[in-house]
């Protein structure tokens, strides 16, 4: 079962469930999930291979998938489920292989298709860290080579006590090529759903629409001006309101 962290409690509404993106944790999401928590449960989870999860053999969005039913299956009849990037691809699995356990479906700037970009650097950058002779994560950052913001991130993940990264580097480096890929499932999502994307991301563009239609032929497209790919980090308020706004419709 996934780590959770659970905001608020039942209400009347469904209640949410919120997925990160890669090398990324539950807490990434804490101030939307808590804001979010006023009027519903919000419940975010740590995806296998990373934060306080299990440490896997695979990491396919199949398996992605089927670890979000079972967290739904402890919780709700169904839930609403938000997802960004790599967590979008598996709340997109889930609401095209099992819809009955989505009430309504928020993509976060990613599209059901496959990538070509590469996160071989933020990889790197973790697996040369010398953890035996890091007393800081200043230390860390210091033998890190990746811009100060990514470094930052990405040091969310470290366990410095232990001296050890909550992210399983070696299943993520062999199974990247499915990470950044998309095994297309056949099958619609007829459910309300809600792709949002950064104005200045390329992740979503306009040429993705095709897709995320025939998948999911009731998806609007909503854009965050002023925001990249993180962009419930850059605009915070702007996705909760998008979000809230899309929930309670």
């Amino acid at each position: 079962m996934l780590n959770t962290i659970t905001h608020g409690t039942p209400t009347d509404l469904a209640p949410l469930l919120i997925v990160h993106g890669l090398f990324g944790s539950a807490r990434n999401w804490g101030v939307i999930a808590k804001r979010l928590s006023d009027t519903r449960q919000v419940v975010a989870v740590d995806m296998r291979n990373h934060g306080d999860s299990p440490a896997m053999d695979s990491h396919s969005y199949a398996d992605m998938a089927a670890d979000l039913a079972e967290v739904i299956a402890g919780i709700a009849p169904k839930m609403d489920v938000m997802g960004h990037s790599m967590g979008g691809k598996a709340a997109m699995m889930l609401a095209l292989t099992r819809p009955a356990l989505i009430n309504k479906l928020i993509v976060a700037d990613i599209a059901p298709t496959p990538y070509d970009h590469s996160q071989d650097g933020p990889l790197h950058a973790m697996l040369g860290v010398n953890l035996s002779q890091i007393t800081s994560r200043k230390d860390a950052a210091d033998q890190m080579d990746v811009d100060a913001g990514t470094a930052a991130f990405l040091l969310q993940s470290l366990d410095l006590q232990n001296k050890r990264w909550k992210l399983n580097l070696d299943v993520l480096a062999r199974d990247m090529p499915q990470i950044v890929g998309w095994p297309a499932p056949a099958g619609q999502f007829d459910g309300p759903a809600l792709f949002l994307r950064g104005a200045n991301s390329s992740y979503v563009p306009d040429s993705a629409a095709p897709a995320i239609h025939a998948a999911f032929p009731a998806a609007l497209i909503e854009t965050v001006p002023d925001a990249g790919h993180w962009l419930h980090a850059e605009q915070p308020r702007a996705v909760e309101a998008a979000v809230r706004a899309f929930l309670d419709a």
